[in-house]
């Protein structure tokens, strides 16, 4: 019996990789970036001492100063509540309906010492825990408005109007409570992205918790400096006597506060002291400076686009926004 041979296989030979042009990466950039900084110091150094760009810095960095050390503890309570906190707690702590669940965690915001940007990834936990979204968003709004700290500081700030301190815990506290209904009763599933992270499964509770925390870090972080230097850019090219102007009209003095809150991204801890020297506004355009800001300003637009998506935040920050200055305005002529 005969046995063919079959033929040996032939072995293509491996292409060799064609260079393909300038690579760029990391490293090669900034050191690019630095030798440019060298170059052009002498026009980078009167640019940066120029009046206006000393106003931009200064409002920079007092934004993002303000707000790091509350994004951190808002971090770290989220990284606490992804890993340590079984779901079945937050079944258990809110009413199975959702219209009762949005009060109490409207009312839960109270005992957060942070502010709206500690709010926004706590949110974003309590979403990804199974927390219905109406209930996530009243805590998310309410929690850097009437925490401990903003009302003894708004005391502080107020000495000779306590009714202040009632009026933004009431003002808040209806906002978030009916921004939660509308959203429980208007919302769609499509208009809110699920906030992401990582998958940390297979880890131990300490490497899953400081994974947690970097993610967080960065993904929050970089939307706070982008939102930090949009309103640096605004306060710096806002002309002062607007604000002389606008207080003599009881509606353009509502108006344009609302509007400050959102362009100046001050901190709900540090913005009684700053609405406190406008003393040519009334206390209710006061009072729209101080509902306003914790709900909606430019860096937390930007972090609520990170965490939830543009589809969300285009629709819920004009919202809130309205809402807002609804409330200041009909709170403000009860108790004010």
């Amino acid at each position: 019996m005969t046995t063919t041979k079959e033929p040996p296989t032939r072995v293509e030979p491996r292409a060799v990789d064609q260079p393909q042009g300038w690579q760029f990466s990391s490293p090669l950039v900034l050191t690019m970036l630095l030798l440019l900084v060298i170059v052009a110091q002498g026009p980078v150094r009167r640019a940066l001492g120029a009046p206006v760009m000393q106003s931009w810095m200064t409002v920079f960095v007092a934004v993002v100063v303000q707000a790091l050390p509350f994004l951190v503890l808002g971090v770290l309570l989220s990284a606490v509540i992804a890993v340590f906190v079984p779901p079945s707690f937050f079944a258990r702590a809110l009413p199975r309906r959702p219209a009762l669940a949005v009060p109490v965690a409207g009312m839960a915001g109270a005992i957060l010492p942070g502010c709206e940007c500690a709010s926004v990834p706590v949110a974003g936990a309590l979403v990804r825990r199974g927390v219905t979204p109406a209930a996530a968003l009243a805590f998310l709004l309410s929690a850097p408005a009437i925490n401990p700290i903003v009302l003894t500081a708004t005391a502080v700030a107020f000495p000779r109007e306590p009714r202040m301190v009632l009026a933004r815990f009431v003002a808040s506290l209806l906002v978030a409570c009916v921004m939660g209904w509308l959203w429980q009763r208007l919302g769609r599933t499509d208009w809110m992205r699920s906030p992401a992270r990582p998958s940390y499964e297979g880890l131990g509770r300490g490497a899953a918790f400081w994974g947690s925390v970097r993610h967080d870090v960065m993904h929050a972080g970089g939307f706070l400096v982008v939102g930090a230097m949009a309103a640096a850019t605004l306060k710096a090219v806002v002309p002062a006597g607007w604000l002389s102007a606008a207080a003599g009209n009881p509606v353009v003095s509502v108006l344009a506060l609302a509007v400050l809150a959102v362009l100046l991204s001050i901190c709900s801890e540090a913005d009684a002291f700053v609405v406190a020297s406008l003393s040519q506004f009334s206390l209710t355009a006061r009072l729209a400076f101080l509902v306003v800001g914790p709900m909606i300003d430019l860096k937390l637009f930007a972090m609520q686009v990170g965490t939830f998506g543009r589809g969300f935040a285009l629709r819920f920050a004009p919202a809130t926004f309205a809402l807002a200055v609804l409330m200041s305005v009909l709170v403000g002529a009860v108790l004010l």
